[in-house]
């Protein structure tokens, strides 16, 4: 892998709280307008610009996109971000619940993402690209990073031992969630050689999270390739930003369904429907949580059932039709339910593990939703097999958490 350190765009250590926020894609318009209330420092008036506007204005208007480069451009002659003068690598750590996961800031090259070396295991959609691929190109900036997992390397580990045995430069816990981020820099000539040449020897990076980003910021770098007639390679648009975290430390969590009606189907017909292909066990009023692969959780009507998938229904050696998240779309949302698209299909909503069932159980209970389902979450295994094998995984599949802070450094394509 081509990797390279860059010279962030970060803000001072006491605007850091004030700055950062969560990725843009993890909250609506109308959420991130009320967390960015009363703060004209917050990064939601350059990744979520539309803030700036009154509600219900098109986030995709070409004036919305012209507001985040004025802001951006604000930030900076304001001095709440600020350039690093050296390049350098930085190291980033997030704990949530007591556990600590550190990865490396860095820039990866266009060239290992279009060669296939920057693994993906989700397909993306061209109006979300095209959407990143207008802000990339106004603010000339990756504004966010990426998540990326490599496979386990010790000298890489002893490294970042080593910068993280020293006072951080931002330490904070943020809200909503409350998860620690803690930041260093490594600018020490020697170390950053290191990392290089350790990065060198990595034959694959795998995305986590921000499969839409990777896509946009490689599809400016080559765009903007293409009309440079003095393209050499090496200039600062050929790379974008990513943090990179090594594999076996990362959290997936589940990432679960609800579905507003069971597609005509009394409750008793719907159970009944389900015993085709599942061992359906009543748990009553408790919550129940999935406690192993292809053993779902349901809540309807109150109650919980236990659903485990019968012998048969599935092939542990086919490694997108083991996934429960294939079995469950297979057996029940597309058997039983008649939801066939779930990027489309307006009946069927997703929700991330970090909410925990509580939050299921209350959009049932609530009346919006008719029917909860829970799933088990996959393995950074499963993801790793899956991309390394070029299959894609359904829609929907992989919840990482906790997801990266914003904010904290900003990879400038203008070098």
């Amino acid at each position: 892998m081509k990797v390279k350190p860059f010279r962030g765009i970060r803000p001072p250590k006491a605007l850091v709280e004030a700055v950062s926020s969560r990725p843009y894609d993890v909250l609506d318009s109308d959420e991130a307008r009320a967390e960015a209330a009363g703060n004209e420092k917050s990064l939601y008036h350059i990744i979520k610009p539309e803030i700036d506007f009154p509600a219900g204005t098109d986030e995709h208007a070409p004036e919305v996109y012209e507001r985040a480069a004025a802001n951006f451009k604000t930030f900076r002659q304001n001095n709440w971000l600020v350039q690093d003068e050296k390049e350098m690598y930085y190291i980033y750590a997030q704990t949530m619940h007591g556990r600590t996961q550190y990865g490396i800031v860095l820039c990866v090259h266009v060239d290992d993402y279009t060669a296939g070396r920057i693994k993906k295991h989700e397909l993306t959609r061209r109006d979300k690209e095209e959407d990143r691929m207008k802000h990339v190109r106004i603010n000339h900036a990756n504004m966010e990073p990426v998540f990326f997992a490599f496979p386990d390397y010790d000298d890489l580990a002893a490294l970042v031992a080593k910068y993280t045995a020293r006072p951080p430069e931002y330490d904070f816990v943020a809200p909503p969630e409350h998860f620690r981020h803690t930041f260093w820099t490594m600018d020490d000539d020697e170390d950053m050689r290191q990392v290089t040449d350790c990065f060198a020897a990595i034959p694959a990076l795998y995305i986590a999270d921000g499969h839409h980003r990777s896509a946009a910021a490689a599809l400016v770098g080559i765009e903007k390739a293409q009309h440079n007639p003095h393209h050499r390679g090496d200039e600062e648009y050929n790379y974008f930003m990513a943090v990179c975290f090594p594999a076996g430390r990362l959290t997936v969590l589940d990432y679960n369904r609800v579905v507003k009606d069971l597609n005509g189907l009394t409750d008793d017909d719907f159970l009944q429907a389900l015993a085709k292909n599942f061992d359906v066990e009543p748990k009553g009023s408790e919550t129940f949580k999935p406690d192993r692969p292809h053993r779902f959780s349901l809540y309807l009507g109150g109650k919980w059932y236990a659903l485990t998938a019968k012998n048969g229904t599935y092939n542990d050696s086919d490694p997108i039709g083991s996934l429960d998240v294939t079995i469950s779309s297979d057996l029940i949302l597309n058997e039983i339910l008649g939801i066939r698209d779930l990027r489309s299909d307006k009946r069927i909503d997703f929700v991330g593990g970090i909410r925990g069932t509580d939050e299921l159980k209350r959009r049932v209970d609530s009346g919006e939703m008719k029917v909860a389902l829970a799933l088990y979450p996959v393995s950074m295994h499963q993801i790793i097999r899956i991309a390394d094998t070029g299959h894609i995984m359904p829609p929907k599949t992989t919840w990482f958490e906790p997801k990266l802070r914003s904010g904290l450094v900003i990879h400038s394509l203008e070098a």
